[in-house]
């Protein structure tokens, strides 16, 4: 039995979310028993065919909906009597804490991936330098403790050793579950470009994601009411605590005609079909460690701009598989009003992204249930079991 913990799960949405949720569906279509644990999220419950347990939890302030775990005796005692062969913890916080108490109760690994750049988010939330060191300090210890430790891409890593970890670090890409063949793609473009209004020679402009200004959605409104004469649509999905106030931003810039914010899509034909829709993917993040929806768009044949020299941005080469940018509107502005007069190069890119971004989770599964395999082997033998 494989354990994977995380302290989101749908229906809460987000790339680790979605990570986790592929993690195990693979797992399970490849004939091994997995177990997810989560902490309880209001909400539909996901249909899936493995056990997922649920720990108590409340809301998080200033961050709907995520929750702030509580796994108490109840859960302990729950999970203890499963026999896991390996647990897998995706955040560092409740969940991950509980699946080092059950590796440590039952003599088995834990694996631990490091997803996200959790100073920003403590940063944000606690006003006061030496707690938000206190709390990274309090992430690094936790992956210290981990017999192993992932980056989902190599530009990763050196933010973990920024925060103080020393210990050895592996690679494991994150998947994609939206490859298709082209010419479903095409009929996803025309379908869902008719049903947004698109008109023809516009271009479309696409963001997925929490919708919180460390995203950098403020830098490109700023950058596109600069070309708001050109002829584009900019659509986002995605919900957080900045949406009423990008809202008023858009008021503010003039570009009620130009900008639409969606809300959050949580039908993944309908997302699909939006990305497909896209011309462009504006995803110029700082904040992103190796962002799932860059190569969701990029299975779609719709090409990203990014900033260069950021994390997310490792895995683009620029002008051929992805567009990058200096860290300026102007200058973000500038190339965007190029590409929309260039649509074939951007059509070029998109199709080279498509080939060279785009790993189906079912690969990516394969991989990673053999280090799981080498990762127990090696666990058993330094400690004599």
């Amino acid at each position: 039995m494989i354990g994977l913990f995380n302290d989101v799960f749908p229906p809460i949405m987000d790339g680790v979310s979605l990570t986790v949720k592929n993690y195990a569906d693979n797992i399970y279509a490849k004939g091994k028993e997995v177990t997810v644990v989560t902490p309880f999220a209001p909400g539909e419950r996901v249909r899936v065919p493995y056990p997922i347990y649920y720990y108590t939890s409340i809301p998080v302030p200033m961050r709907k909906p995520y929750r702030f775990g509580m796994p108490g005796s109840k859960i302990v005692s729950l999970l203890k009597h499963i026999p896991f062969e390996i647990v897998h913890a995706h955040a560092p916080f409740s969940s991950g804490h509980l699946a080092m108490q059950i590796a440590h109760k039952q003599h088995i690994p834990l694996v631990a991936t490091f997803h996200s750049k959790f100073r920003q988010d403590f940063e944000r939330a606690i006003p006061f330098t030496p707690f938000v060191d206190f709390a990274v300090n309090h992430v690094v210890n936790f992956f210290n403790k981990a017999d192993a430790v992932w980056v989902p891409q190599a530009s990763v890593e050196p933010v973990l050793r920024e925060y103080g970890y020393k210990g050895e670090v592996s690679v494991v890409e994150n998947g994609n579950d939206f490859v298709s063949p082209i010419e479903e793609v095409n009929y996803l473009r025309e379908k869902a470009r008719k049903e947004l209004g698109m008109k023809e020679g516009e271009m479309m402009f696409l963001f997925v994601g929490q919708h919180i200004w460390e995203k950098n959605i403020g830098f490109v409104l700023e950058a596109l009411a600069k070309i708001k004469h050109l002829p584009y649509k900019f659509f986002t999905i995605g919900k957080g605590y900045a949406e009423q106030q990008i809202r008023q931003k858009i008021v503010e810039l003039g570009l009620e005609d130009k900008a639409t914010l969606l809300g959050a899509v949580y039908d993944r034909d309908i997302l699909k079909s939006y990305y497909a829709a896209a011309d462009l993917f504006l995803f110029p993040s700082l904040y992103d460690n190796a962002p799932l929806v860059v190569r969701e768009a990029a299975a779609m044949h719709t090409p990203s701009v990014m900033l260069a020299g950021s994390t997310a941005a490792e895995v683009i080469d620029d002008q051929q598989n992805g567009f990058l940018c200096v860290n300026d509107p102007n200058e973000y502005a500038q190339l965007l009003a190029y590409l929309i007069d260039h649509p074939q190069e951007v059509k070029r890119v998109g199709d080279k992204a498509s080939v060279t971004l785009t790993r189906s989770w079912n690969d990516i599964v394969t991989e990673v249930l053999e280090r799981y395999k080498e990762i127990e082997a090696k666990y058993k033998k330094e400690r004599g079991l």
